[in-house]
């Protein structure tokens, strides 16, 4: 099974050496951002992985821009059955990570949904002719989603909550939750931003100060 894993991952690796072979400075990069407990990753990279996504019901075209400290996603996909290019400049806000918590507050800004196909009929594409859709404020409309899923905890205005440990697949997984217990009291994510070229997350650590690790650790022993 882990030799049928090598094939998928020798791209990856190849392609990381080959970026680094023609942009020696981010091994400098990467060396000023472990001293500041920063990890870079380049926009270029990113646009590539997501180019790796396949699937039937995968974004086409997706586009990554850096809009610091955001970052401009765009991608054809299909919403409720119809094709539409979607784009939208996201920040992330605030981030709290604990062993029952993966909350992320995000702020979407230039919000915009245009039909693939202008000849297209259904209840999205009406919506979007006639203008009835309010783009300014994205978290109203999630706020309403018919099928809205658990994970979105908050949605009003231009923001959007997300808690990933509301999904059941990671809601059920223990040996997660016995992970974080023992690195969130050692260092924690405080900000993902972006500058022209790269999307950094700056870590924090002891956010809890010491004894909050010692306590961590004996919640992860089960003492």
């Amino acid at each position: 099974m882990n030799g049928s894993r090598i094939p998928a991952v020798l791209p990856i690796v190849e392609t990381l050496f080959s970026y680094l072979r023609e942009h020696p400075e981010e091994l400098l990069r990467v060396l000023r951002n472990a001293l500041a407990l920063r990890f870079g990753v380049p926009i270029a990279g990113l646009r590539w992985l997501a180019g790796r996504v396949k699937g039937k019901r995968a974004p086409k075209d997706v586009v990554i821009q850096a809009v610091p400290p955001g970052v401009r996603v765009g991608a054809q996909i299909d919403l409720m059955g119809t094709a539409v290019r979607a784009s939208a400049i996201v920040f992330v806000e605030s981030i709290r990570i604990e062993p029952e918590t993966l909350r992320v507050e995000l702020r979407l800004a230039e919000v915009s949904l245009k039909l693939v196909d202008e000849s297209a009929e259904s209840p999205i594409a009406a919506l979007l002719k006639s203008g009835a859709l309010d783009l300014s404020k994205p978290g109203n409309l999630a706020a309403y989603m018919p099928k809205r899923p658990a994970l979105l905890v908050e949605a009003k205005d231009d923001r959007i909550v997300i808690d990933l440990m509301k999904h059941p697949k990671f809601a059920s997984d223990t040996r997660l939750k016995r992970a974080l217990g023992l690195v969130v009291p050692l260092v924690t994510i405080g900000a993902i931003e972006t500058d022209p070229e790269h999307l950094d997350v700056a870590f924090r650590p002891l956010p809890k100060g010491v004894s909050e690790v010692l306590r961590g650790v004996r919640r992860a022993v089960g003492r």
